[in-house]
């Protein structure tokens, strides 16, 4: 029912966006269908993520804790700040390696940035429209309302005209690094399947290059195959969004979520720092983490209705030694 209103709240908004498809470019009929499908898919496949108990407690943790005036009052710079880092920049990924880091973000943004511009394209929210009949300057308008004006021929024209050529270019440098690590990389090989680490990557990569062959069709070969490329184009963009929630671009829609969580956790830690002891291990009395948080896994562990969630109030050595005094006990003596 959520994802069905999400679509239908999608549809209204292009109509209403487009002035009731005044605006709106037939030709891009499939882009737009594709993304009504993608947004009941994202919207499903994330309500039925959060309705698992780990996710669902994550996910109103974190909630409360960006939205906890307290949390503002305390740390304004938190938020803002945990989004640069995990969303925009994701510097937890230049810990494992930099070459990997540079092609994700090459990879990110240009995704980024091919979709900003494609779906209010897409949607007949964005329209170019000549200012005159003679001379070659241009309004860009949003929702019908005006913009701004520019030189098709200057360099901000050409940049605005060519934004997802760019977009292309990022991306293929990125999937290409990954591509290459998939074949040569031993710890990467080792574990990797077709339709969830190859078939995504090859996705971007189809529709990168065919965008690209549109552009050089065009410049280079006044149109010549130009039909074939943008109906292998359409069918490559339309396929990857009916995939995206369904494969492992999901975790695009999922990676907000670290967000609230690391949150939850920084200011779990700041006031365990300031006003609250940290919970202490029940066997050798060494500190575990904040009260907040193992009290949180131990009902996330109720959820699940598993039966042993004291034990997260033991740090791992002396869980090591419960469990090999157990066998000692129970298993190696019981045999005698």
């Amino acid at each position: 029912m959520v994802a069905g209103a999400a679509s239908v709240l999608l549809i209204a908004a292009i109509l209403l966006g487009s002035r009731e498809l005044r605006d709106f470019d037939s030709a891009l009929v499939p882009y737009a269908v594709a993304t009504v499908f993608l947004t009941f898919g994202v919207v499903y496949r994330y309500m039925m993520w959060i309705s698992a108990p780990a996710a669902r407690r994550m996910f109103r943790e974190g909630w409360a804790a960006a939205l906890s005036w307290e949390n503002l009052k305390r740390s304004p710079t938190a938020l803002p700040r945990m989004a640069a880092t995990y969303l925009g920049f994701q510097k937890f990924l230049g810990a494992r390696s930099h070459a990997r880091w540079a092609a994700h973000q090459l990879i990110f943004w240009g995704c980024l940035l091919a979709a900003v511009i494609t779906f209010p394209l897409t949607w007949g929210w964005f329209t170019f429209t000549a200012a005159g009949a003679t001379g070659p300057g241009y309004e860009m308008r949003l929702w019908g309302v005006r913009l701004f004006g520019f030189d098709s021929g200057s360099f901000f024209g050409w940049a605005l005209y060519h934004g997802l050529d760019l977009a292309a270019v990022m991306v293929i440098g990125g999937v290409g690094y990954f591509l290459w690590r998939r074949v040569r990389d031993r710890a990467a090989t080792t574990g990797q399947r077709f339709g969830y680490d190859f078939l995504p990557l090859l996705a971007l990569l189809t529709i990168s290059v065919t965008g690209l062959l549109l552009t050089f069709s065009e410049m280079f070969l006044h149109g010549g195959g130009y039909e074939f490329l943008a109906i292998l184009h359409m069918a490559s963009v339309v396929l990857t969004l009916v995939y995206l929630p369904f494969g492992k671009f999901f975790h695009i829609v999922q990676r907000p979520a670290a967000v609230g969580m690391q949150l939850f956790k920084y200011t779990a830690r700041r006031k365990g720092s300031d006003a609250e002891e940290l919970r202490a291990c029940r066997r050798c009395g060494q500190p575990i983490d904040t009260a907040a948080a193992v009290d949180n896994l131990r009902a996330t562990m109720r959820d699940l209705r598993l039966g042993f969630d004291e034990w997260a109030e033991y740090c791992p050595r002396c869980k090591r030694v419960l469990r090999g005094t157990a066998y000692l006990s129970d298993v190696k003596r019981g045999f005698k």
